[in-house]
């Protein structure tokens, strides 16, 4: 492993003497990377693993890291990340993962970003190293810092170092589109599937012309999917009304939700937002976006949405109580939209970390 403390020496004296820092991952989320102004640290310089205990399940690895380096070395002990990071392909890295709170369709069972980091280390806004959480899965000491991390910007402080459980990785996938009349008859078929027995990774929904997409994934053992595939068509034909099913399997499987955690679905030259929300709030967002191109990962717990212009979403995401984060397109001064919530804790927050506003404001 390359020394790294001179680095992040570095980063201590520009925080301690600089009014404003911002930092650079690996740009692949370019509305959040370019916010600020002029980029005054490359993240990408602390980058590398640190430790890894395939036995405990656990990595320690600097922030810049690529998350591609760090997959195919996890994938070496048949291991994970199971929450599919995304953008992968596109050069994300660690840092940027947590800050942006960028977890993909594999959320749906595993959890997101917060579930898996468990250790970061980090410099503040005094320009003071600080580590929060441990190098262990069961870890109860002291307040629990990593968790205000993920999704925030960067606006606390900068990740120099950070620490992940991981899960063995199933050795076979199986992929099974059940198309629906309408967002309705999908939802149905989606509450059904949560609360029977059935396992699966991924549950993403999707509009297709002027029907709706059921996107199922499962992992597990090559001789026991077929199985599984039969008891889930079954379970959909008696509990729902579906239109079709369409079953994948092998490298084209692969391939298709590589692209979907690269998001290549989203047109050139458009606006990448990402919409948490409620299920039942898919009738109101669906009235503000039915003309974009569009995801729904987690069970309709997030929208993934391409626009045109931002013109008016701001408005109207704040009229039926949602927020937008910008990943890509618009460059923007504050590239969260729509209704701003938790802002009293992330404010207290803010005032213990970065006092001076050294790293922006929330």
């Amino acid at each position: 492993m390359v020394e790294k403390q001179p680095i992040v020496n570095e980063l201590i004296d520009l925080v301690k003497m600089q009014e404003r820092v911002w930092v650079r991952g690996g740009g692949s989320k370019p509305s959040l990377s370019a916010n600020g102004g002029e980029i005054q640290f490359d993240l990408r310089r602390l980058s590398g693993l640190i430790e890894y205990d395939p036995g405990e399940y656990t990595f320690t690895a600097w922030a810049g890291t690529p998350i591609k380096e760090i997959a195919a070395v996890l994938a070496e002990h048949q291991q994970y990340l199971p929450f599919d990071p995304l953008f992968i392909e596109e050069g994300s890295t660690l840092g940027g993962t947590i800050v942006a709170n960028t977890a993909g369709s594999g959320r749906y069972r595993y959890g997101g970003v917060r579930d898996f980091l468990i250790g970061i280390q980090f410099v503040d806004g005094r320009g003071e190293l600080i580590r929060g959480g441990g190098k262990v899965v069961k870890n109860a000491s002291g307040f629990d810092l990593p968790k205000f991390f993920v999704g925030s910007l960067g606006r606390y402080g900068v990740l120099v170092e950070t620490t992940w459980k991981v899960f063995p990785q199933p050795f076979d996938y199986a992929n099974i589109q059940v198309t629906y009349l309408s967002a309705a008859d999908l939802q149905q078929a989606s509450f059904a599937l949560a609360t029977s027995p059935l396992e699966m990774d991924v549950q993403d929904w999707m509009p297709q012309d002027d029907r709706w997409v059921l996107d199922i994934r499962m992992g597990g053992l090559p001789d026991v999917i077929p199985s599984r595939l039969e008891r889930l068509t079954q379970f959909l034909n008696d509990h729902s009304q579906p239109v079709d099913f369409l079953i994948g399997r092998g490298p084209e499987e692969t391939a298709k939700w590589r692209d979907q955690n690269s998001c290549r679905w989203q047109p050139n030259d458009t606006i990448l937002v990402k919409i948490p929300l409620n299920p039942q709030k898919l009738t109101e967002l669906e009235t503000i976006i039915d003309r974009y191109p569009r995801r729904y990962t987690a069970a309709g717990n997030t929208a993934w949405v391409a626009v045109d212009t931002l013109d008016h979403l701001p408005r109207q995401l704040d009229a039926v109580g949602l927020t937008g984060l910008v990943l890509r397109g618009d460059q923007l001064d504050e590239p969260i939209i729509g209704r701003r919530k938790g802002m009293p804790l992330a404010q207290r927050v803010k005032r213990a970390l970065d006092p001076n506003g050294v790293f922006g404001e929330v």
